[in-house]
């Protein structure tokens, strides 16, 4: 299925397009988008214009104060196909045969066991001597695992972000609602920062949001017990 919908997109300027409004969950007019892609307003134009047809964008419109309400493109249910997972239907229905086999706990302590070898995963890659430096590079190594990730580096109450616009394990997520929590706690143990995550959706776009607190005091990493 991806591969069809990857030949429906076809040119990389399409492809950027796309990346841009997945990382924009309100939807882009197309004078912003061309702007921010550097290509001329005709030309995003056009490549907008296809990609509705080909059911990967849709518009909504906004009012404004004087004139026309201005149109917004932003991706639909079907783009979201392009993106990359790490996770299928076939890990749901095993952590659901193991609950099934195993008790109400057993999933659970295979996701605890699969975001501790994470945790390990990523300390092993992490680099940086302060919060903020840790954050950023992490930022950047969730960015390469398909995450979409933006830094926000520390504003004036001292907090920074993580934001991330795509989910590779979506579906997991959605099945077993832990997987938020444990996503927050690995943030945290590898920042060694308090961490706030909230999630959203618009239009059926993924977001969720790190909020690290600005403390440099670590969070000693306890051990996961699955016993």
């Amino acid at each position: 299925m991806k591969q069809r919908l990857l030949e429906t997109v076809g040119r990389s300027a399409r492809l950027k397009v796309l990346n841009e409004l997945k990382r924009t969950p309100n939807g882009l007019p197309v004078g912003d988008l061309a702007a921010r892609l550097g290509m001329s307003y005709m030309g995003v134009k056009d490549l907008c214009s296809d990609l509705e047809k080909r059911g990967l964008l849709d518009t909504w419109r906004q009012p404004v104060k004087l004139g026309r309400p201005q149109m917004f493109y932003r991706l639909t249910a079907k783009a979201h196909e392009l993106y990359p997972t790490v996770s299928n239907a076939f890990t749901i229905e095993l952590l659901d045969a193991a609950q099934k086999l195993f008790g109400a706990s057993a999933p659970e302590k295979l996701l605890l066991v699969s975001f501790q070898k994470k945790t390990e995963d990523y300390q092993q890659r992490l680099k940086g001597d302060t919060v903020a430096e840790r954050a950023e590079h992490f930022a950047r190594l969730r960015d390469e695992d398909g995450c979409m990730t933006e830094w926000q580096p520390p504003g004036e109450s001292g907090e920074m972000k993580i934001i991330e616009h795509h989910s590779p394990i979506l579906d997991v997520l959605r099945a077993f609602p832990l997987v938020a929590k444990l996503e927050a706690d690995l943030f945290q143990r590898l920042l060694r920062a308090p961490v706030q995550r909230e999630e959203s959706a618009v239009s059926g776009l993924f977001c969720a949001t790190y909020i690290i607190g600005a403390s440099p005091a670590p969070l000693e990493a306890t051990p996961i017990s699955v016993d």
